[in-house]
């Protein structure tokens, strides 16, 4: 399969260098589980989920309401913090989304298919319903021809240069501003669905803007919310997609196609929340809820389908492999 003008596999482990698995009582040589310990993982905790998505609505209404409330210069300290965690709540309300269109959030269809559009999707500038269709290609076939993100994660590694400019027009938003411009086109598109599904996500946020204005703070929406999506989100975005596939090729054996990488607390904190960064074990079974993908990761580990040789220590390291002298 070929993508043209780029180039794939430069961070993929040789196949002679992969960990000789072996099967266990819960998983299987390939990583893949047993039946019994199967069933175990993919069951659904709805009500623990339910509470998630309540205490990020809580987490974020706090943290908006802390940029009303801080007086006078004491803003200046505490809005350019609030403002990189709101990069961060993006980044929680895309790994939520990103469950409910793998319906793993609520045992109830609708339910899931609701709440990831209207509570998770839409307020991040997101059709949950279209994110499905394109990562469940994703998730057929790594770096196959329908792969939707691969002009992230092709051509690593790159020049420590390369990877700086990426993150600039990341964080001064114009990466955000050119995709926001391809999805204001939407609006405008010849199928119907597409355009309702916009008129959704823009009628959504401009209920988020009026209840700015409302509460008497204009300047939320615009600067906490649209500007915090399009620039600190998007750095974290960038960061945690290389952290899952940057430079890796195609394969059968998952471990050629996804990094795995040691989850502490900081980047669990503010760059891979709900066990996000547990990234290979939902790519060896992809219908494990986030809550059991620990539990997953180390029977992988347990089974020698992952090893410390595999695995990087820390996501510093990944990206500094990923990064070649100038």
């Amino acid at each position: 399969m070929n993508h043209v003008g780029v180039h794939l596999g430069g961070m993929s482990p040789s196949p002679n260098d992969l960990p000789q698995a072996h099967a266990t009582q819960t998983v299987r040589a390939d990583g893949r589980p047993q039946p019994g310990f199967r069933d175990e993982l993919r069951r659904i905790p709805s009500l623990r989920n339910a509470i998630s998505v309540l205490s990020l609505y809580v987490q974020t209404a706090a943290l908006l309401a802390l940029t009303i409330w801080t007086p006078g210069l004491w803003r200046l300290l505490t809005w350019p913090i609030v403002f990189v965690l709101m990069g961060r709540t993006h980044a929680q309300f895309a790994s939520l989304m990103h469950e409910a269109a793998h319906r793993l959030l609520f045992r109830h269809r609708r339910l899931n298919d609701w709440v990831g559009r209207w509570l998770l999707g839409y307020p991040g500038f997101t059709t949950t319903d279209g994110y499905r269709r394109v990562h469940m290609a994703h998730h057929r076939e790594e770096f196959g021809p329908d792969e939707p993100d691969i002009a992230l994660y092709a051509n690593y590694p790159v020049s420590p240069a390369s990877l700086r400019r990426k993150l600039m027009r990341d964080a001064t938003g114009r990466t955000g501003v050119k995709l926001l411009r391809q999805q204001l086109r939407s609006l405008r598109a010849p199928d119907p669905l597409v355009r309702h599904t916009q008129y959704k996500i823009w009628g959504l946020q401009l209920v988020l803007l009026v209840a700015g204005i409302v509460v008497g703070a204009w300047w939320l929406y615009p600067l906490f919310w649209l500007l915090a999506h399009l620039t600190a989100w998007r750095v974290i975005n960038r960061l945690r997609s290389i952290g899952e596939h940057g430079g890796m090729m195609a394969s059968k054996d998952r471990r050629m196609t996804t990094h795995t990488v040691r989850q502490h607390l900081a980047a669990k904190f503010l760059m891979v929340p709900y066990n996000i960064g547990l990234h290979l074990a939902h790519h060896v079974d992809s219908g494990v809820p986030f809550r059991n993908l620990p539990r997953y990761h180390r029977a992988l580990r347990e089974a020698g389908y992952v090893d410390d040789a595999l695995e990087y220590p820390s996501y510093r390291a990944l990206w500094k492999a990923l990064c070649t002298p100038s």
